[in-house]
């Protein structure tokens, strides 16, 4: 080897070293910067709101018929608030159109109505749908902390034509997919639009005291104009702080329920496959199951449930499955696992984070017996536990495994508490268990601190031999009027393991820091305008290498509900001790057009890496459009494109095409009964789902099922060779056909 080619090769190993030196300077810069932030800001706990006094309910002996028309009694003689002022986009402004909501109640129930005025009519925005479909369209909402203790909230939705959504939003998340039994209805007129709602106390959680005290926020969205408000108006110096923000609102007086519910229901499912290139009807699965409900208490319920239908009632909207680092998330919708939920989300974690939930109840997936017990078991207490039996395939040589959740809250002043978390599976002599602490501790009115501590064990069955790791976080949160900041520190070690939760990496120490600062422009186009930085740094614990994620994005919020969005990103990545590049630009758009359509797209484009044990350098785009057009009130159809390829850097060959075009078409009759057609094509498998359902849901509960769905792949059977061979025409590989019934006996 020459001198030359000696002195080169020197000088290369000592960039690389002067390179990683330096990353290591910048990364450990970094993290005292955040720990200066988190530790050193004024560690004050931070006391309510202007303390303002409890609004009172109208107590009547006259319940109003929930029909949509303020012309019951109750209406003239209720409390009513008209308040309300704008949060969207800025706070504190006097919303485009009025609002007055009334009040009251009884010994079994709560009563609202809501007098929305419109100059243009016409132009509200709704829609005869299903439930939980209504976010795009006006609405108004009850947000209720029905145990007033800033910790969580039921957020009841109603849209201009009585149509419902609900959620509970707890930890800085809000979950839609949990049901309540409650009535409403709405009426559109010549003014806007009018809205009557009934609470039964029995549906929801509060506490066993005299009088009950409550919080509430009242709500108002206009789709048309980019604009949602609130009565009492939220605080500019708290941003989006819902739970500190809440009036006290007072019952006396009510009756305090022994909750018990029982829900018997009926499934008959029939598969067919294909054998030997015909469809072969396999033995229908007839089941009956029960699930119970029982209060201990008015605020502590116990359920159980054995032989349940944990099935979903349609399939998950595809999703990209090829060159994938991480499995994919798919959204739990089985009644069991919903109510109650949200109680086990972990503080300091997000969407985008290696540990994004600690317990993900899909893991679950074939039970046949659970418990679970939620509520407050003192004061300022909450717990949730859950238990459920696996049924596992007969090759996996158990019968079962069973899964074990425990959770407990301790609230303190504010939004602030501090909790703990164990979590387990097991299945014969193996094991994953996962325990630790977590808190969120209320800085300042614009401030929070959040942390949660982990560690694993996991043996795996028939071994000796354990392993164990921890997964440490910690996040500050700063957000007024006018900017938001985010600092989080995670750190997983290589051993960490949950097979209850959601984890898609594990070996690293991650720093991100976001920033966003908000202009509000004199103009009638542009009602906002965001600049978002986010900084992330991560060190690759297995190989020891850094990577790095610096982005800008520019957002433009504007009237009709339209979101403009362009970016671009510096980003390295780490895979199998190699480092990649990622970087790359993207745009985001949607917009309610008009009342009837409604758009939304995405699109990246910037080098990507080929997931394979001996891997490479690539580039490509991802897209995504999604249209909804409603041309009329009950008629519903959405069509939706995903697209995904992929060119390697070293020739330009392009390796793969991946397109899913999926078309979702609802007419719904009623607000309780409708009809859907899904089609969906996945070019990359050759496949195309149908998907027919008629749903019948008059309470969450009491509700008839009825669907059939084929699988149709581009496959021919070779009758010589006795395989599958590709075609192009399509021959039904799959077909099923499942009845259900169901009936809630509230008693």
């Amino acid at each position: 080897m020459s001198y030359q080619t000696m002195n080169g090769k020197l000088i290369l190993e000592r960039r690389r070293e002067f390179a990683g030196s330096r990353k290591r300077r910048d990364f450990r810069f970094a993290l005292l910067i955040f720990l200066w932030v988190v530790l050193l800001v004024k560690p004050v706990m931070a006391g309510a709101a202007n303390k303002l006094p409890p609004l009172e309910p109208y107590r009547t002996s006259t319940p109003p018929v929930i029909d949509g028309r303020l012309d019951d009694q109750v209406w003239t003689q209720a409390s009513n608030e008209s308040g309300f002022l704008t949060w969207r986009p800025d706070y504190g402004k006097k919303m485009s159109e009025r609002t007055v909501v009334y009040y009251a109640y009884d010994q079994e129930n709560m009563y609202f109505a809501f007098r929305c005025f419109d100059s243009e009519p016409s132009r509200i925005k709704a829609s005869v749908t299903s439930r939980d479909n209504i976010i795009q369209d006006d609405w108004v909402c009850l947000n209720i902390d029905t145990f007033y203790d800033q910790q969580s909230l039921y957020a009841f939705y109603v849209n201009p034509l009585g149509i419902q959504a609900d959620s509970r939003y707890e930890e800085g998340q809000e979950d839609y997919t949990v049901d309540v039994v409650w009535y409403s209805a709405g009426r559109i007129d010549d003014q806007g639009y009018t809205i009557e709602v009934r609470i039964p106390f029995k549906s929801i959680r509060y506490r066993h005291k005299e009088p009950v005290q409550m919080g509430i926020i009242f709500e108002r969205n206009l789709s048309r104009y980019s604009q949602s408000g609130t009565f009492p108006p939220l605080d500019p110096d708290r941003g989006l702080d819902f739970l500190t923000t809440t009036r006290p609102l007072i019952f006396r007086d009510i009756k305090h329920y022994t909750l018990l519910e029982v829900l018997p229901a009926a499934t008959y499912g029939q598969n067919s496959l294909a054998e030997e290139g015909e469809l072969v009807r396999h033995k229908a699965e007839p089941a009956v199951g029960l699930t119970a409900k029982y209060g201990l208490t008015s605020q502590l319920i116990m359920d159980a449930t054995i032989n349940p239908d944990f099935s979903q009632v349609e399939s998950d909207a595809g999703q990209v499955d090829f060159n994938l680092r991480y499995a994919l998330y798919y959204p739990e919708k089985r009644p069991f696992f919903l109510e109650g939920r949200e109680k086990f989300t972990l503080a300091a974690t997000e969407t985008g984070t290696p540990l994004e939930a600690a317990v993900h109840t899909r893991n679950i997936i074939d039970p046949f017996l659970g418990f679970k017990l939620i509520g407050k078991v003192a004061p300022r207490d909450t717990l949730a536990a859950l238990y459920a039996m696996d049924e596992l395939a007969p090759e996996a040589g158990t019968e079962y495994a069973h899964f074990s959740i425990v959770r407990y809250k301790h609230a303190l002043r504010d939004d602030s508490f501090i909790g703990g978390l164990w979590t387990g599976r097991f299945e014969g002599s193996g094991y994953n268990a996962v325990g630790g602490l977590d808190g969120h501790f209320r800085l300042s009115p614009s401030s929070y601190l959040a942390f949660h501590a982990l560690y694993s064990g996991t043996r795996v069955s028939g071994e000796v031999d354990r392993t164990g790791g921890q997964a440490l976080g910690v996040q500050f949160s700063y957000q007024t009027r006018d900017r938001v900041f985010q600092a989080s520190l995670h750190d997983l070690g290589k051993d960490f393991q949950t097979e209850t939760g959601y984890l898609t990496r594990n070996g690293l120490t991650r720093l991100k820091v976001g920033y966003m600062p908000k202009f509000y422009p004199k103009s009638k186009l542009f009602l906002r305008l965001d600049l978002l930085f986010h900084s992330i740094n991560i060190r690759d614990k297995f190989s020891g290498l850094y990577e790095t994620y610096e982005s800008f994005d520019l957002r433009l919020n504007l009237p009709r509900s339209t979101v403009l969005m362009a970016g671009a990103r510096y980003q390295t990545e780490v895979f199998l001790d190699q480092r990649f590049g990622r970087s790359g630009l993207r745009l985001v758009a949607s917009s309610q057009f008009t009342k009837s359509l409604q758009v939304t797209a995405r699109y990246n484009y910037g080098l990507k890496i080929r997931y394979l044990a001996s891997p490479y350098q690539g580039r490509g785009s991802d897209a995504l459009l999604g249209l909804t057009y409603l041309p009329a009130e009950k008629l519903h159809f959405g069509l939706s494109l995903t697209y995904s390829d992929f060119y390697r850097s070293s020739d330009g060959l392009k390796e793969y095409e991946y397109t899913i075009l999926r078309s979702e078409n609802t007419y719904q009759f009623n607000r309780y009964l409708f009809f859907r057609a899904i089609f969906e094509y996945n070019s990359f498998r050759r496949q195309l789902m149908t998907d027919l359902l008629a749903s019948f849901t008059y309470i969450p509960g009491t509700v008839v099922h009825i669907g059939y769905g084929s699988l149709y792949e581009k496959l021919e059977w070779n009758e010589e060779t006795g395989t599958y061979d590709p075609a192009e025409r399509f021959l039904e590989t799959r077909r099923s056909f499942f009845f259900k019934v169901s009936y809630l006996w509230r008693l």
